[in-house]
């Protein structure tokens, strides 16, 4: 991992870089030096089709000129721009600064238009068609990819239509998690279950709580072993927001359904992690998209 934590490479890719600028501008000089021998017609004997000769007529000058000059620009360049390993360049100029500079400027420019739902509250303004426009546009650029397009979520990712919300689903707590995002953990619970058995039975009293189908023999010898479950997903197993702990009586499998998807999250525990949006997106932008998903619930 050494190389990666250097500055070697970033000095083996100035050095190639200026190198090969060097090279060209040293081989227009020396094949401007050399000549090549010619027949008395000024040809070099080369001879295509029975008549096509080739001349050994010099590079026009103005040729000569434009590659000169094109080193010099691209040397001019790599001082002014960076191009050499960590070099930032006289002009300090980042893509990632002009990327912040254009954002800037797209929110000071769309300002205006969310000033007036700042001042609504979220269930206001999801009755407005212009901010629930600009919340879909909002939601397909931030969330579809994880969410999906119709908000109904995929495998491992929850779906914003049922009103089934692990943090909450109220206005204030969808803003509090676009704003901050949500770190869920399910620890591995192998250990203080027991045996596979065990597991296997627990995972059949999970099921049993939902209604779903399972072996009753079996549940009822994992009802004992839920205790391990309870202190988050609470004795009657329908969960705690506060803790963001999944509802297993709703018959909702955010990760999987049946026996085997339970002895697995059992087994292994799930790490999810929902990003925050505060650095991405403005105030206005986060209200009026909180309106819009918690219109997508309550509609």
């Amino acid at each position: 991992m050494s190389d990666f934590t250097s500055n070697f490479w970033e000095i083996y890719i100035a050095g190639i870089t200026l190198v090969g600028i060097i090279a060209c501008l040293v081989l227009l000089i020396i094949t401007g030096k050399m000549k090549a021998s010619t027949a008395s017609d000024n040809t070099t004997g080369h001879v295509w089709d029975g008549d096509l000769r080739e001349m050994n007529n010099p590079l026009p000058r103005w040729w000569s000129y434009m590659f000169v000059i094109t080193v010099v620009f691209s040397l001019a360049y790599l001082v002014l721009y960076p191009g050499l390993g960590s070099y930032p360049g006289t002009l300090g100029w980042t893509s990632a600064k002009l990327h912040a500079d254009e954002v800037a400027k797209g929110n000071a420019e769309t300002a205006p238009i969310y000033a007036k739902f700042m001042s609504m509250p979220p269930e206001e303004v999801a009755k407005d068609a212009q901010a629930m426009a600009i919340g879909e546009r909002l939601y397909g650029n931030n969330c579809a990819q994880c969410h999906a397009s119709d908000a109904r979520g995929n495998k491992g990712f929850p779906n914003l239509t049922d009103g089934d919300w692990l943090h909450g689903g109220t206005p204030e707590k969808i803003k509090e998690t676009l704003t901050g995002g949500r770190n869920g953990n399910m620890p591995p619970m192998a250990a203080a279950v027991g045996s596979s058995d065990d597991i296997k039975n627990l995972a059949q009293y999970v099921l049993s709580l939902s209604g779903s189908p399972h072996d009753s023999a079996r549940a009822a010898l994992g009802k004992d072993k839920f205790g391990v479950c309870a202190a988050c997903h609470g004795p009657d197993g329908k969960g705690m927001q506060a803790l963001g702990s999944a509802n297993l009586t709703d018959n909702i499998w955010l990760h999987g359904f049946g026996e085997k998807a339970i002895v697995e999250m059992i087994n292994n525990g799930k790490v999810n992690v929902m990003p925050a949006q505060k650095e991405k997106l403005t105030e206005a932008q986060i209200h009026v998209l909180t309106s819009y998903i918690w219109g997508l619930s309550n509609k």
